[in-house]
């Protein structure tokens, strides 16, 4: 019994050593390929917006409509000499375009506003040179139109009357003294010849000076209008005194007018002269007037750091009154071509400016450059790029989204490398301003969604906007000022009216608008 006993025991001994041995060996030979399987597991980063919004998640979430955010794994983003490498999957879900760096003249329409003037150069005020009373008005309203030689008004003066006199008494003394000896005669000549230039002195017209010559001695005189063209002001009255070169009248000739235009200190190098401009008037909105740039006026207004451009314009209809504001198109740039690339190929964080270069399928570095001069839809691009390398332009998460963006290149060492690429870090998550802790599985938010009145531009950049509460940042509604990465971002918007801004905070307390349209536009996209 007792050797039956023994000999179990030993089974059971040699059996489990058996089955341990197996054991190890196993999970020996396993291990390595859950280590492989580990290795090869990407990781999740992030979680972004479905429809590209610029928000992202720690964790997972869905969206208003109840659609799940989309992973970032670190796959999708690669440290590589500095190169940004996707998946070429990956670039054509978000749809990524680019464009060549080329050559181009920059041309831009200059819109600005401006106020219809009176041609200072035809411009005429009737004042006498003598003392005397008005006796008669023939125009006696402002804004009566009249032509050249039409009868204004007549004068009584004692002067004009003893000056008459005396020019008619020189010329019989002349005619009677025919037969007396030279000196005499050329004295008596010389008298009448002072009275008749003392008459004309006194703008006395030549009909007039005809009925001197003909012994017509009037205790009046009318005074007629030297130009065609319009009284725009009237201070002669019936029976009133006025002092020798009191303004009487004024009349001007609106036939051809001036609009004096404001230029931004930033776009008067970009006007020449002779160039064609585009006037739009409100009282005739399916009207355009033609001019040309006349003259650009030598002194800047150091309030509104604007240049006034002078615009002559024909006006034989008379259709364009003094006083009138008007919406001004002027033409800038040169035929010089210039490196330029997109607009919208371009990030401008408001310190430095960035674009994409695409090196190849999938591959994509960022590069520091200097912008130049603007044009509507391009931008000169001074340094960190050459003719013909590709720029991203488009893509429904990298630059529409342009927060989004900002966030993925947050990784990018500060310093700015001219015409190379900037090393990435591995951290490609977005970062938070050290003044805000985010909580635990709550999301980070690149940028704030605000609505509110465009109130003004100020003089330094900043804009003034009265904002509605933005939950996101539990700011109340009030009244601030802003600054914008890119002073374009107002262009067509008008002072009052309804805005959608987007916000992000450029450093600890600072906070940038990146994308400011108005309400309607903003609609219209939406729907």
């Amino acid at each position: 019994m007792k050797k039956i006993i023994l000999l179990v025991s030993i089974l059971v001994l040699v059996v489990s050593a058996v089955s341990y041995r197996l054991g190890k060996r196993t999970a020996f030979e396993r291990a390595p390929v859950a280590v492989d399987a580990v290795k090869t597991m990407p990781k999740i980063l992030y979680y972004r917006n479905p429809m590209g919004l610029p928000d992202t998640s720690v964790v997972p979430k869905k969206d208003g409509m109840g659609m799940d955010y989309l992973p970032v794994y670190d796959t999708d983003v690669v440290k590589a000499d500095g190169v940004v490498s996707l998946s070429l999957e990956k670039v054509q879900k978000l749809g990524v375009k680019s464009e060549p760096a080329t050559l181009r003249s920059l041309n831009q329409i200059i819109q600005t506003t401006g106020r219809i003037e009176v041609d200072e150069r035809r411009s005429y005020t009737i004042a006498p040179k003598f003392e005397g009373w008005v006796e008669h008005l023939y125009i006696n309203s402002t804004g009566e139109k009249v032509s050249r030689g039409q009868a204004l008004f007549d004068v009584y003066s004692p002067e004009l009357v003893s000056a008459q006199r005396e020019y008619f008494l020189a010329l019989q003394a002349e005619k009677k003294l025919e037969n007396a000896d030279e000196e005499t005669r050329l004295g008596m000549k010389q008298l009448a010849q002072s009275s008749l230039a003392r008459l004309k002195n006194w703008d006395i017209s030549p009909e007039e000076v005809k009925q001197r010559l003909a012994g017509d001695i009037r205790r009046n005189l009318t005074y007629y209008s030297p130009v065609s063209g319009v009284v725009l002001e009237k201070k002669a009255v019936q029976g009133m005194r006025f002092m020798s070169g009191e303004i009487l009248y004024q009349i001007n000739d609106l036939s051809s007018v001036w609009v004096l235009a404001d230029i931004a200190e930033q776009d008067i190098g970009q006007i020449k002269l002779g160039s064609e401009a585009q006037i739009h008037i409100e009282a005739y909105p399916e009207q355009s007037f033609k001019g040309k740039v006349a003259f650009i006026y030598p002194t800047l207004n150091s309030v509104t750091r604007t240049v006034q451009v002078r615009v002559e314009i024909a006006n034989p209809q008379g259709l364009l009154k003094p006083s009138m504001f008007a919406r001004v198109s002027l033409p800038s740039g040169s035929d010089t071509q210039v490196l330029s690339v997109p607009t919208s190929a371009v990030i401008d964080s408001g310190t430095r400016q960035v674009v994409l270069v695409q090196l190849g399928l999938g591959r994509f570095a960022p590069r520091t450059v200097k912008m130049g001069r603007r044009s509507n839809d391009y931008v000169e691009i001074i340094r960190g790029l050459t003719a013909g390398e590709h720029v991203v332009t488009a893509a429904l998460f990298l630059i529409d989204a342009e927060s989004n963006l900002k966030a993925a290149l947050g990784g990018l060492a500060e310093h700015d490398v001219q015409g190379e690429a900037t090393p990435v870090l591995e951290n490609h998550v977005p970062s938070v301003s050290k003044n805000h802790t985010v909580p635990k599985n709550k999301p980070l938010i690149i940028s704030h969604q605000g609505e509110g009145v465009l109130e003004g531009i100020n003089d330094d950049g900043t804009v003034s906007i009265t904002h509605q509460p933005i939950k996101s940042l539990d700011w109340p509604g009030m009244t601030m000022d802003f600054s914008l990465t890119n002073a374009s971002l107002t262009a067509g918007i008008k002072t009052g009216s309804k805005i959608t801004f987007e916000l992000v905070e450029r450093k600890p307390g600072e906070w940038v608008i990146v994308k400011l349209q108005a309400y309607e536009q903003h609609q219209h996209k939406a729907h």
